[in-house]
């Protein structure tokens, strides 16, 4: 068997797929004081649901916002920097960009490593190899201070990033050593060329630092899972990285800065797996989960990945999903601005005390309260996880603010509520597609997480889709995002060839030194699954991007391509994705190959056909639908047909279905509705 867990910000979700192709799905609330307990709970949850034993698991799958949690709040491990002579103050310093040009005074995030843990190296390398030695000695008197304990304790991690370490990495590696020598083995090290191996020496900083400041944090936690799970008869965790691949806890453990969009890259590699299963490979993809809502676009079934993005502020050359993320989720707290203009999150209940209708303790309304008081949720069932709704409370806390912005009543509160927080994922989609030189209304629309169907088709009338994709197990994609997810390694190398050096040798044999590196690494680990995991006698996939330029640009845009390209097919590839982002190619100027993107895959799991079609016997509740009251039929479980108004109440989500759209369900469960052509005119 195969079991995914994914932490959300509200609940902790498990997928597990049988020996028999079924999948069985669960929540538990999540217990941010120490996530490894609620994804315990949520593993014996879908364990009893399913009638398993956890010893017949084979394989554990696991994402988390550890890493994500400790980069935003700062709860980060005490961090030296060592850097070459001249540049220890790279992190800091960062770059003149400005994601606002006019707002001069916009702060940016404080570095990770003060002044007084930065250590200058003695060396210097070049392009072509060293310039000067490392001084081995200068280097050991320069560490001796970091042994003593500061003010926030000891030192736990060290990050080396030295100029050209990506392509010249022997002072680095001695780095490393001299560290374990001079201030103990116990103390985590982080190699730029092992972390990132990119050029840009701001963002290949920045990147080690963040790894070195992460991994002691998220190994701890790592050891604390690993050892309920050994407790619990469970295989040893496994968990997802940011760009969608999984790798062994141990190497997890290793470079937490690769850990930072673990579970988002599980929701977008669940939706781009049920985008292609609904035969709607192009789609964007919106996860609304209990705090925030993820954004992703899958193009022909694949997920979009990015070479580097920021995250909290702070830059990070790493293979990642490209995610557009905001704070509108369930969880989200509705409030009036002091201009009276009703306004929702970016501030979350979280999962403690959650939202007032949870009857924890929570005193101010969220969009789970307006849904809630809007007739889309039923105060009479529980919801997955055990919560029972309080719909008094929802309303109590609802009728505050609508004395505060002078509105009638609490279902025009709760309506404004909905509209604001579908507006604000429809930008973000906006964000991902229009901007991008995307059309949406070309794409179909594919919501998931606990509260996504909920909004999908208001969502989608404002972007003019008419397509609306609900998977059956959208309020545990992202843990099916775990079971279904390949096993992978992504390498880099940044090589900067153009003009005659820009050859198909020489790219293929840089092709061939990472791909023999990946299938290497990953070989370790894999073992022989007896559930439809992968065979470890199986040759891996290699899929090439090549991140490319016109020569003098700043920046470059990625172009998959062949193991052994011809350089002129890379041309027509990088003329042909420069005109569709940018509106114009320039195919007189020289091309630029600047970096290298390997990924060594092995296949996912696939659940079994129909294994989630439940039916169950349909009734109507008065519910606001599409701007009115109305009386909705309620679907329960799987559908043949609906029509608006209408609810369907999923096992783990309820889809909101307004007058106007109709659909049904495939033989997997997935739902997919359509916009009446009388109402789109």
């Amino acid at each position: 068997m195969l079991l995914g867990v994914d932490v959300g910000g509200t609940f902790t979700d498990a997928a597990l797929l049988t020996s028999h192709g079924d999948l069985v799905t669960a929540k538990a609330p999540t217990t941010p004081d120490d996530q490894s307990r609620g994804a315990l709970d949520a593993v014996e949850a879908v364990l009893a649901r399913a009638g398993a034993e956890a010893g017949g698991v084979t394989r554990f799958v696991h994402g988390m916002t550890v890493g994500t949690n400790a980069l935003l709040e700062g709860r980060v491990a005490r961090t030296a920097l060592l850097a070459t002579e001249g540049f220890t103050d790279l992190e800091e310093l960062g770059r003149q960009a400005r994601a606002e040009l006019y707002r001069l005074c916009v702060g940016r995030p404080p570095p990770l490593v003060g002044a007084d843990l930065r250590v200058a190296v003695p060396e210097r390398s070049g392009p072509d190899g060293v310039i000067r030695e490392l001084d081995e000695d200068g280097l050991r008197s320069a560490l001796v201070p970091l042994a003593e304990p500061g003010d926030d304790g000891p030192l736990e991690a060290a990050a080396v990033c030295l100029l050209w370490g990506f392509r010249h990495s022997g002072h680095e590696q001695r780095c490393e050593e001299l560290i374990a020598e001079v201030l103990g083995a116990e103390i985590h090290v982080s190699t730029s060329h092992a972390t990132a191996g990119v050029f840009r020496e701001y963002e290949r900083c920045a990147t080690t630092v963040v790894d070195a400041a992460l991994s002691p944090p998220t190994r701890r936690y790592l050891e604390r899972l690993a050892e309920r799970a050994h407790d619990c008869g469970l295989p040893a965790p496994e968990v997802m990285l940011s760009g969608g691949g999984v790798v062994d806890a141990a190497t997890a453990a290793r470079h937490g800065s690769w850990t930072v969009l673990s579970g988002p890259a599980g929701g977008a590699v669940g939706a781009a797996h049920r985008a292609r299963a609904a035969e709607a490979p192009d789609a964007v993809c919106l996860d609304m989960g209990g705090t925030s809502c993820d954004v992703s676009v899958t193009l022909g079934g694949a997920v979009a990945t990015a070479g580097e993005r920021e995250v909290g502020g702070r830059a990070l050359a790493l293979p990642m999903v490209d995610v557009h993320t905001v704070g509108a989720g369930g969880g989200s707290i509705a409030w009036c601005d002091t201009g009276g203009a009703l306004r929702v999150g970016p501030h979350s209940a979280g999962a403690e005390p959650g939202p007032a209708c949870y009857g924890r303790g929570g005193e101010q309304p969220t969009v789970t309260d307006a849904n809630l008081a809007l007739g889309l949720l039923d105060a009479d069932s529980p919801l997955a996880g055990g919560v029972a709704l309080d719909l008094a409370a929802a309303e109590r806390v609802l009728g505050r603010l609508a004395e505060q912005l002078g509105l009638g009543s609490v279902e025009q509160t709760a309506a404004g509520i909905v509209r604001v927080a579908s507006a604000e994922m429809a930008g973000a989609v906006r964000v991902m597609t229009v901007e991008r030189g995307i059309d949406p209304r070309e794409l179909a629309l594919l919501t998931f997480g606990g509260a996504g169907p909920l909004h999908a088709t208001t969502i989608a009338e404002e972007l003019g889709v008419t397509r609306v994709v609900v998977p059956r197990a959208s309020g545990v994609l992202s843990a099916l995002g775990m079971v279904v997810s390949e096993r992978r390694r992504d390498l880099v190398e940044s090589v900067l060839l153009a003009g005659p050096a820009m050859t198909r040798e020489a790219i293929a044999e840089v092709v061939g030194g990472l791909a023999g590196r990946g299938r290497e690494e990953l070989a370790h680990g894999v073992s022989a699954d007896a559930d439809g995991g992968p065979d470890p006698g199986a040759e891996p996939e290699v899929r090439v991007t090549y991140d490319l330029r016109y020569r003098g640009q700043a920046f470059e845009l990625g172009v998959p391509g062949e193991p052994e390209p011809d350089p002129a097919e890379l041309r027509r590839a990088y003329d042909t994705a420069h005109a569709e982002r940018y509106g114009y190619a320039d195919p007189e100027a020289e091309l630029e190959l600047v970096t290298v993107r390997v990924a060594v895959a092995l296949p996912g799991s696939e659940p079994r056909a129909g294994a989630l079609g439940v039916r169950e016997a349909a009734g109507s509740r008065p519910a606001h639908l599409g701007g009115e009251r109305v009386e909705a039929t309620v679907h329960r479980g799987a559908i043949d047909r609906v029509e608006g108004p209408a609810v369907v109440e999923l096992p783990e989500a309820t889809l909101a279905v307004p007058p106007g759209w109709a659909g049904g369900a495939r033989e997997d469960g997935t739902v997919v509705l359509e916009r009446d052509e009388a109402e789109r005119a």
